[in-house]
């Protein structure tokens, strides 16, 4: 446990963003998975939505959510 007072608040701060994180990097993989498994265009903008939020908050970069979004528009427009 961190002894100094500003370690302690770094470290309450920390874990709230982790949570948020990760509860941001699932919505990512849940509605990407969505999108790949129906394959159904009705889905492709709440994956894009999702993605573009990702990139906002700093945890995927303007390059790989322009990857992810190219592969998930591909794969639908495939079909």
């Amino acid at each position: 446990m961190p002894i100094l007072k500003n370690a302690q608040k770094a470290l309450r701060a920390s874990q709230r963003k982790a949570i948020i994180n990760t509860r941001v990097r699932s919505q990512v993989k849940t509605t990407s998975d969505k999108v790949k498994k129906t394959k159904d265009v009705s889905q492709l903008p709440s994956a894009q939505s999702a993605i573009d939020k990702a990139v906002k908050k700093n945890l995927l970069s303007k390059n790989k959510a322009a990857r992810l979004k190219s592969r998930l528009t591909k794969l639908v427009s495939a079909k």
